[in-house]
């Protein structure tokens, strides 16, 4: 029950409401017995006791109560609704914080699909819970026991004989809920699949046409598609099972009110208007047990995805601020940009990147990192911003911890062109001003300059103004790249991150890009990650990082000196020829 605490403290602020919607609703049930009770008087006292005049008082009670049924009910609906869409909407709120705040550890073992499902299917049925499943079963509970109350009130005997059927449609619907439960923590989980499917087929659509696997994704699809859908039926096919046994019992009042209310008749206990009366209630016992299965049903369905919101509600990351003041942002202060990692040992998924490494690099320097793919040189820039924490070790940022400065500013002083490049469905000096909106229109174009975006920019048909569609689609990776390093140095930030930035440019956009960097009017600490010597040979500091020790470290003449990865590297990239400039370069530097 828990799922219905959590769902009624997010209601704060229209608790009130919710519970006068549940009021009205009970009002609403309550006024049932009163047409079966005048229907009685008019059989009774009109009818057989020729009280005529009694006939239209009757019946204007009877219109007067149905319109108060009416008007109760559309307020009732008023105040379910107000009631759950206010807090679907905070409870929304709350997780897509909570989705911004999570740390990157979360986001490496949950999918797109999944967490898309949470957002929206599973958050609709709570609201579908508050807004007509708690009305629902108010309804045929109160319904149901001021049917007895007022049955009991006219013949005890009578009431008592119908009521003895009701045991067997609570230990029905007790097996079916017991039974379903599963089904239903089983049906999400292929929900939530078959989303994570599609949200992985549309968003790798171009990859999906460039390898022709059009009819492989299809196949996937299906049998995704075909997984949720017997799960959906193996749960209905339960329901109907058991539905069957329920509507045979509700069946039952209306035979057992004409059978036992004849025999009642009879013997004189019970009149014909009581009779009616009885009629007239029957559906009141039989329509809580008919509706006592589906509501079940839907219950269950709730408690499945509310257990997957909680989870999420409740996560908490695990990199947090460490400032004990709650508005941190009054604390911040100027980063200069001095980077320190002293004896850094950092493991991921048992995978150890770092093991007992240790550099340091001056405000306004450049720093180069190189090395093998997944030597972990996008796990280095990582632990700047506190993407991830060390193992063991510290990361020093102007000779503090990072774990002591202020989360927010302390990102918030690192510009990142990241490697995995995203554009936002937004224009172009809107993905450019990201970092910081307020900046003018003057500033957005010089930045576009620098990373040599402005070219390409004024050729497009709107030029800034022009919509970049959703991941930069209709751009070339050239162009988005670009177009990320013109945001990343539009923040202005002491530490600038350029991680692989230039890797889908031509040599002389990126010499052009290269020179621009090193003139910016901003005093800035850069972090280089790169694979082209020519990305790195004029950095202050390369470091060559492989099998999780810093392999080499030095200046670009230092590191061909060492004749090792670099100087490979540098063969690799440049040729046969360049290894007779090497030692032209070295002969020099002897001399």
């Amino acid at each position: 029950m828990f799922q219905l605490k959590w769902l009624w403290k997010n209601a704060k602020g229209y608790q009130f409401v919710f519970v006068l919607g549940m009021i009205f609703s009970s009002l609403t049930s309550v006024l049932i017995i009163v047409n079966p009770k005048i229907s009685q008087l008019l059989v009774d006292k009109v009818v057989y006791g020729k009280q005529y005049d009694l006939l239209i008082p009757l019946l204007l009670v009877m219109l007067g109560v149905s319109v108060i049924k009416i008007a109760l009910r559309f307020f009732m609906i008023v105040c379910m609704e107000l009631s759950s869409q206010h807090t679907i909407g905070s409870i929304r709120k709350k997780l897509f914080v909570q989705l911004n705040y999570l740390d990157m550890d979360y986001y490496d073992s949950m999918s797109t699909g999944d967490l898309m499902t949470r957002m929206t299917g599973d958050l609709d049925l709570c609201r579908h819970t508050m807004a007509f499943l708690s009305y629902s079963f108010c309804d045929s509970i109160i319904m149901f026991l001021a049917a007895i109350v007022f049955l009991l009130s006219v013949n005890w005997a009578f009431t008592l004989t119908l009521m003895a059927i009701t045991p067997a449609i609570f230990l029905v619907t007790r097996l079916f809920t017991k039974k379903v439960k599963p089904l239903y923590i089983d049906l999400r989980d292929r929900l939530s699949a078959l989303n994570t499917t599609s949200q992985e087929n549309i968003e790798g659509n171009r990859v999906v046409k460039a390898f022709a696997k059009e009819d492989y994704e299809i196949e996937r699809f299906e049998q995704k598609n075909s997984d949720f859908m017997k799960s959906n039926l193996k749960a209905a096919m339960l329901w109907l099972k058991f539905w069957p046994v329920i509507e045979s019992i509700a069946q039952m009042l209306t035979f057992e009110t004409i059978l036992i209310g004849g025999l009642f008749i009879i013997n004189g206990t019970l009149t014909y208007g009581e009779l009616l009366a009885f009629s007239g209630l029957s559906f009141a016992l039989s329509n809580p047990m008919r509706s006592l299965g589906p509501l079940l049903n839907d219950l269950q369905r709730f408690f499945a995805s509310a257990n997957k919101i909680i989870e999420l509600y409740y996560a908490n990351p695990k990199i947090e601020n460490s400032s004990k003041d709650d508005d941190a942002s009054t604390q911040e202060c100027k980063i200069k940009g001095d980077i320190e990692f002293k004896n850094v040992t950092f493991a991921f998924g048992g995978t150890v990147v770092f093991d007992d490494i240790s550099i340091s690099v001056k405000s306004g320097q450049t720093l180069a990192i190189m090395g093998p793919t997944g030597c972990g040189k996008t796990t280095f820039v990582n632990l700047i911003n506190r993407f991830y924490d060390v193992n063991l070790g510290e990361v020093l940022v102007d000779g503090l911890n990072v774990k002591e400065h202020d989360l927010k500013n302390l990102r918030k002083s690192i510009g990142m062109a990241t490697q995995d490049v995203f554009l936002f469905s937004d224009t172009v000096e809107g993905n450019v001003a990201y970092g910081d909106t307020a900046i003018p229109f003057e500033d957005v174009e010089r930045f576009a300059r620098l990373s040599d975006s402005h070219k390409f920019i004024v050729k497009m048909e709107e030029g800034y103004d022009t919509i970049v569609g959703e991941r930069g689609v209709g751009l070339s990776g050239g162009q988005r790249q670009r177009l990320a390093l013109a945001r990343a140095i539009a923040v202005k930030s002491p530490i600038l991150v350029l991680d692989d930035t230039t890797s889908a440019l031509d040599s002389e956009t990126e010499r052009t890009i290269s020179k621009n960097l090193q003139s910016l009017d901003y005093p800035c600490t850069k972090i280089i990650i790169a694979q082209r010597i020519s990305s790195v040979q004029s950095a202050d500091c390369i470091i060559v990082i492989k099998d999780g020790k810093i392999l080499e470290k030095g200046t670009h003449q230092e590191l061909l000196n060492n004749g090792d990865y670099y100087y490979d590297t540098y063969l690799l990239q440049n040729g046969d020829a360049a290894s007779e400039s090497i030692k032209e370069e070295l002969r020099l530097t002897q001399n």
